[in-house]
C-alpha cells in the first residue's frame, strides 16, 4: 500500500485541525451561562433534578424542603466553617485549587485511584447546579471550565448560591432549610459547633445524619470545630466550650437547645 503523499498530508492535517477547532466551539457552546445567576438564584439544580428522577424510579415522592436566604442571614460560622473545611484558599484562587489538585494527583498515583479530593466550593457548585454525579473525565472538564467562569459572579455571590443549594439531607436544601430540620432555627442564629456538625454532613448528607450520628461523623464534626482554632476564630476555650455543646448533640438525637 502507498503511502500518502506530502501534497495529501497537508489537507488531512487541516481538516483534523478543523474538527478539533469545532470540538472546542461545539464544548464551549454547550456549557451553560452563569449570568443568569448574576442577579437571579436558581429555581432547581441538577442534583435536585437528579434525586427527583431517583424517586420517580423508587415510586417514592419526591419531596424538597428549601429555603432562600441571603448571604447576610447566614450564620458567619456556617460559612466560616464550610471555607475552613471545604476549601481553605476559597478567597485566594480562581475556581481551580492548584496546589490541592496536585496533592491529589500524587495521591491518587500512589494509591493508583482517582480520589474526592481538591474540589473546589466553585467546583462543587457547578457540579449541584449543572453536571450532577456522573464522575466521568468529561463531567470533571466541564465542572473546571464552568467554576473559573462562576468565579467572575465573585466570592461572596458563589458562597451565596453553594450554601443556598448544598444537599443537607434527604430532600433538605440550603442552610436556611437544613438549620431548621436538624435544629428548629434559622440558618442566621447557628452556633460553631452546630455550623461544624453541618459541615461534618457533606459531602454525603443523606448517609451522615446528626439523628444517628456515626463515629466517622462525630469525628469530622470535631475536626471542623477544631479548625476554628486553627484559623484564629475561636479562642482555645472557646473551642473546648462548643466541643462540650457538640459531644452532647452527637450522643443523641439532636433537639433545639
Amino acid at each position: 500500500m502507498s503511502k500518502p503523499t506530502r501534497k495529501a498530508a497537508v489537507p488531512i492535517a487541516a481538516a483534523a485541525l478543523l474538527a478539533a477547532c469545532a470540538g472546542v466551539l461545539a464544548f464551549f457552546a454547550t456549557l451553560p451561562s452563569v449570568e443568569p445567576l448574576r442577579h437571579t438564584n436558581p429555581s432547581s439544580t441538577a442534583m435536585m433534578e437528579a434525586r427527583a428522577e431517583e424517586a420517580k424510579a423508587q415510586h417514592h415522592p419526591f419531596k424538597k424542603s428549601w429555603r432562600w436566604v441571603p448571604l447576610s442571614r447566614i450564620s458567619p460560622w456556617l460559612k466560616k466553617s464550610v471555607v475552613n473545611s471545604e476549601d481553605a484558599r476559597f478567597f485566594d484562587h480562581d475556581g481551580i485549587d492548584v496546589v490541592e489538585t496536585e496533592a491529589a494527583l500524587e495521591k491518587a498515583a500512589a494509591r493508583r485511584k482517582l480520589g474526592r479530593g481538591a474540589s473546589t466550593i466553585s467546583q462543587q457548585l457547578a457540579k449541584n447546579l449543572w453536571l450532577g454525579e456522573d464522575r466521568s473525565l468529561w463531567r470533571k472538564v466541564r465542572e473546571a471550565v464552568l467554576a473559573r467562569k462562576l468565579e467572575t459572579l465573585g466570592k461572596d455571590r458563589i458562597l451565596e448560591l453553594y450554601l443556598n443549594v448544598a444537599e443537607w439531607g434527604e430532600g433538605v436544601y440550603g442552610a436556611e432549610a437544613a438549620s431548621r430540620y436538624w435544629f428548629h432555627k434559622p440558618a442566621s442564629s447557628l452556633l460553631p459547633e452546630e455550623a461544624a456538625l453541618l459541615t461534618a454532613m457533606l459531602p454525603a448528607p443523606r448517609a451522615r445524619s446528626p439523628k444517628h450520628p456515626s463515629e466517622h461523623l462525630r469525628r469530622r464534626a470535631l475536626a471542623v470545630l477544631k479548625l476554628y482554632g486553627l484559623y484564629g476564630q475561636l479562642t482555645p476555650e472557646q473551642v473546648a466550650e462548643a466541643r462540650k455543646y457538640l459531644d452532647e448533640m452527637v450522643a443523641g438525637p439532636i433537639a433545639a437547645r
